[in-house]
């Protein structure tokens, strides 16, 4: 799960330090301006937005799940391409604006205070709503891509959770950190991951047939990687790269990364530091020629300059003020219209002094946004000094305002008037002689607008399901599924390939099945299907009878009527299920096997370990062969053996000291001394050591658990641990015999067919004879490595033809044995 988590965690992380440094930013700008009363339509809009994302969330989740098989497809490979797009373009704007933005949303809410709340919630919507978009499309792409939701959503929490945390610690002043490097270090990252989902949508538009070449193979190396390995598991859970990949997708992959990649590390090298803007005093204001009386010229506009706008101009991203700091009202600004609005201090006045400091200091504010104290020693140097001048409110009001276009000076000792913006909760004082008007009483809760705002998207969102899930694609039937009434709307079908819409109208999480109600035999499966939710089910339909089964979590299995296919359908091979009652038999027998075999083994390392106590080397190393391939050959049982295996038969993987490391013990340790030149006294404790292991094994392995579904798994994964470990040469540590370890776990397989023949035989009588076959050609490329006084020819002499032999014939034995599991899966149709 955790490997598919990584990509939604990065995407949380920043989208979600995004939004919330934009509703910091949002918060503070209100506090400092002594706007408290308006937060709440900040968080309004915040809400508004989360909500919105919510419920687009559940429209791809569910309309998705409600099409058809190749339509699911290039519905997936769109939603792909564009969230390449969206994550391509944020990545940029961030890399370009993590300097700015700050600034700019300070000036959207300035303009926005002047405008009434319904626009301040718009601004805080539309800021936080873009990063909840694009996080929602990006975790339904990743989560497609896993073909699970769990990881996805799990990273995003943890995410978004680190990035609320982080923001606290920016508004606190508890944290410092880059921004500008934070977003170029995870912008290079998501680059990468982007080119991954490209690949995946354009896999997935292959298979829908919208773009042709989906069998145009660049490389298929699923013969020689195991795809349950965790390098496997975490590469394609983080790169979305698999083992096997068309033209197309390697093609896009490497285009997009080597352009992109490109575009954005020239952009972030070639970004020149941003010059600081310098602050403008009240004295060198004063000192401008002015224009009069008249009003300003055509097209200019005043300059108000405000101690919040200190970090803006230093073009770095800043952190709000502590909370005892933003308690202070709004620093006042110095305006330059035309008209002297206050008497200029002389340039020697402590006022101008303490405005040059705040200029000083936001000059030598580091270029790369660095979130740290220099941006609030400048915010509170020109608050000093903006006070200390007599400057004027930042927020002007509406009468002041037009005085000063008018260029009418304000009377010496008026009290400047309060800011138009300042919210309904603190109207300002009425004029002398002016009527005051009586606040209009409210028509709604206070809780009525966000209220509405949350539920209007959820709403939207559950109006647009219902729709989908009541239209399926033409002519696919739609069949429901509960504990009550399973199989509801289920006719006779046309015979041939059919694609069933399986709706779950039940309260419970189900397994569904397409059967024959006269053997069983099951035609197609739905696995976990929740409530509420469609998932198609594919199945062939020839002559026969058919039903759907139901077995709730927790519940009775519930049959539906049985309906007929007549004649002309054909015969199709249906799963005759397995219960666990059937493995009991073969696992009662399996389980006596391996018994029998610890006690050999017993024997075969208290002989090894006699040969080490009496300084017998050469003797040892013929003892070790056969002890260590008799506990090959016991490779089913691998899964039960938990950390007696790794004491056993442990190598040196994850191990920092490699074969230094004293937790490197059991038969590959006794095998790198024997073969390295250690003396029989350095590895006789490492032989005591085994052979009380194997002892401790005997002893347990009759209280230890054995899955009954490990017998079918094993019959494939032996050989496939085998390509990958023996056949590769990543098992031997000196002996060479990796060839005889190969023959031991062709026994292990052997006796395991053994024992499942039966029940392989009853459910499809061709792939034992095809297993049989290969397995004797591939016994018998291995045998012609043993010598005749059993020695065997090392894996690194074997000449280039005997290699891709044995290679060859182990990957199609695989290919036979692959069907084995599905087949003998426990099902809950049984």
């Amino acid at each position: 799960m955790w490997d598919d988590a990584f990509p939604s965690f990065l995407i949380g992380l920043r989208e979600g330090l995004e939004a919330g440094l934009i509703v910091s930013v949002l918060v503070a700008t209100l506090v400092r301006s002594d706007q408290r009363a308006r937060l709440p339509h900040v968080w309004t809009g915040v809400a508004a937005a989360i909500g919105l994302s919510m419920s687009f969330g559940a429209v791809l989740t569910f309309t998705a799940a409600n099409l058809p098989g190749k339509s699911q497809e290039a519905f997936g490979g769109t939603l792909s391409l564009v969230a390449v797009v969206f994550v391509t373009a944020m990545v940029f704007w961030m890399r370009r604006s993590a300097r700015t933005f700050s600034g700019e949303i300070k000036q959207k809410v300035t303009a926005a205070l002047g405008m009434g709340a319904g626009v301040l919630i718009a601004t805080s919507f539309l800021a936080v709503g873009r990063e909840g978009l694009e996080t929602a499309l990006f975790l339904w792409t990743t989560a497609q891509a896993a073909g699970s939701s769990s990881g996805p959503l799990a990273g995003a929490a943890v995410g978004l959770l680190l990035a609320a945390a982080l923001c606290w610690g920016l508004y606190r002043r508890v944290l410092h950190i880059n921004l500008t490097r934070f977003f170029s270090i995870t912008g290079a990252v998501l680059i990468v991951i982007a080119a991954g989902v490209l690949g995946y949508g354009m896999r997935d538009l292959q298979e829908a047939t919208v773009i042709p070449g989906g069998t145009s193979y660049a490389f298929d190396l699923s013969a020689h990687l195991d795809p349950a390995s965790w390098y496997v598991t975490v590469v394609q859970g983080t790169l979305n790269l698999t083992p096997q990949m068309t033209w197309l997708q390697v093609g896009v992959y490497g285009a997009y990364l080597a352009i992109v990649m490109t575009l954005f590390v020239r952009g972030v090298r070639g970004a020149a530091p941003a010059k600081p803007v310098p602050v403008v005093s009240s004295a060198a204001v004063a000192a401008e020629p002015t224009a009069g009386p008249s009003a300003p010229a055509e097209g200019t506009k005043p300059l108000v300059l405000a101690a919040t706008d200190v970090a803006g101009a230093a073009k770095r991203v800043s952190v709000p003020l502590d909370p005892a700091e933003a308690e202070q009202p709004a620093p006042p600004a110095v305006t330059r219209a035309g008209s002297p609005v206050d008497p200029a201090p002389d340039a020697g006045s402590p006022a101008a002094s303490t405005a040059v400091e705040a200029e000083r200091s936001a000059a030598s504010a580091p270029a790369g946004g660095e979130a740290g104290s220099v941006a609030a020693d400048a915010d509170k140097a020109a608050t000093s000094a903006a006070i200390e001048a007599g400057a004027g409110p930042s927020a002007t009001s509406t009468a002041e305002g037009e005085r000063v276009s008018q260029g009418e000076p304000a009377a010496e000792g008026e009290k400047s008037a309060e800011p138009a913006a300042s919210g309904p909760e603190e109207p300002s004082a009425p004029a002398e002689g002016a009527v005051a008007t009586p606040p209009t009483p409210r028509r709604f809760p206070r809780w009525t607008v966000p209220a509405v705002l949350v539920a209007v998207p959820a709403l939207i969102a559950g109006i647009t399901i219902a729709a989908s899930s009541g239209k399926p694609a033409s002519g696919t039937p739609v069949v429901e599924v509960s504990a009550a009434d399973c199989g509801k709307g289920f006719t006779a079908p046309e015979p041939g390939r059919q694609t069933f819409q399986v709706r779950n109208t039940g309260s419970r999480t189900s397994e569904i099945y397409l059967i024959d109600p006269v053997s069983n035999a099951v035609y197609g499966e739905v696995e976990g299907i929740a409530p509420g939710t469609t998932r198609a089910l594919i199945a062939t339909v020839g002559t026969g009878s058919y039903a759907w089964r139901c077995v709730p979590n927790g519940g009775k299995a519930v049959t539906s009527a049985a309906v007929r296919v007549g004649a002309g359908g054909g015969s199709v091979q249906a799963v005759l299920p397995v219960s666990e009652k059937d493995l009991a038999a073969p696992l009662a027998a399996y389980r006596t096997y391996v018994d029998q075999g610890l006690a050999d083994l017993q024997t075969k390392t208290r002989t090894l370990q006699s040969d080490l106590d009496a300084d017998k080397l050469d003797q040892a190393r013929k003892d070790w062969l056969p002890a260590h391939t008799q506990y090959a050959s016991l490779g089913a049982a691998y899964g039960t053996f938990a950390d007696f295996d790794a004491k056993i038969n442990g190598r040196t993987a994850g191990l920092a000291g490699g074969v230094d490391d004293p937790a490197f013990t059991g038969f590959h340790r006794i095998e790198y001394g024997l073969w390295h030149g250690q003396s029989a006294a350095t590895l006789a404790p490492y032989a005591k050591q085994l052979a009380a292991d194997v002892d401790a094994l005997r002893k347990d392995f009759p209280k230890q658990d054995f899955d009954p579904a490990d017998l079918p798994l094993r019959t494939h994964e032996i050989l496939e641990n085998t390509l990958h470990r023996e056949l590769s040469g990543n098992a031997d540590y000196g002996s060479g015999t990796e060839l005889a370890t190969t023959e031991a776990n062709l026994d292990g397989t052997r006796e395991l067919l053994t024992l499942l023949r039966p029940l392989i035989d009853k459910r499809n009588a061709k792939v034992i004879p095809a297993v049989d076959t290969w397995m004797r050609r591939t016994g018998q490329l291995v045998l012609a490595q043993r010598a005749e006084d059993g020695t065997w020819t090392p894996l690194d002499k074997l000449s280039d033809t005997d290699r891709q032999r044995l290679d060859g014939s182990v990957g199609q034995l695989l290919e036979e044995l692959a069907p084995i599991p599905d087949l003998l899966e426990i099902r809950k149709a049984a």
